[in-house]
């Protein structure tokens, strides 16, 4: 019988291809999402959108489920947010499920480029371009007895700065122009590198849906 090959998520000292090096990785943030237009141009629209974003400053790769950023953070998020932009149209519904991580002790350092410099590629061609967005987010600090308080902590800044609309089973939604909304993201991982050695944030935005809440 054919040996299995396990994996070896979590070991000390180890990352998820058991070569040792996980304990000393660099900062790479990552985020893996997938959009979703609405629209039988689906493919078009999600593969303009890929190509218009600028991913000098990201390691990128697209697949059949999604597509993943990995690098420094504010060039990923810059990334992100281009991406999510140049998909939007104003007729679409349309979502985007995204996943931000850091720390994880199964990551490894491949698969990544930082850039040494903060100057954002993306940015100044869509700083300017204003939409209404709904999200809901959830927050995973990973690994410590006392997460219920970071996760507190970045819902009382979203209540703070105005874009909080309520708590959900298992989320919390927040209602805001797309500007705000990954100045917000941006905070939460920037917060979370600050206080946490691992961390999952989900992510999930949504621009037109039919759906009239009462």
């Amino acid at each position: 019988m054919e040996k299995k090959e396990y994996v070896t998520y979590g070991q000390k000292g180890q990352c998820g291809c058991g070569c040792g090096c996980g304990s000393d990785l660099p900062a790479i943030t990552g985020c893996r999402f997938s959009l979703s237009p609405m629209t039988d141009r689906f493919a078009e629209i999600i593969l303009d959108a890929v190509k218009a974003t600028k991913t000098d400053k990201v390691w990128q790769e697209t697949g059949k489920l999604s597509t993943i950023y990995r690098g420094r953070q504010i060039h990923v998020e810059d990334a992100v947010k281009a991406c999510f932009i140049h998909a939007w149209r104003k007729d679409v519904h349309m979502t985007m499920e995204a996943t931000f991580s850091r720390g994880c002790p199964g990551d490894i350092a491949g698969d990544s480029f930082l850039a040494e410099d903060e100057v954002l590629l993306n940015e100044p061609a869509i700083r300017n371009i204003h939409f209404p967005v709904a999200c809901k987010i959830a927050l995973y600090p990973m690994g410590i007895p006392n997460y219920m308080e970071y996760i507190a902590e970045v819902v009382n800044h979203a209540i703070d700065l105005g874009i909080y609309e309520k708590s959900a089973h298992y989320c919390t939604v927040l209602s805001c122009d797309v500007q705000e909304l990954f100045d917000y993201i941006h905070y939460v991982n920037t917060y979370c590198a600050e206080h946490l050695s691992h961390y999952i944030f989900e992510v999930t935005i949504s621009v037109n849906s039919p759906t009239k809440e009462a």
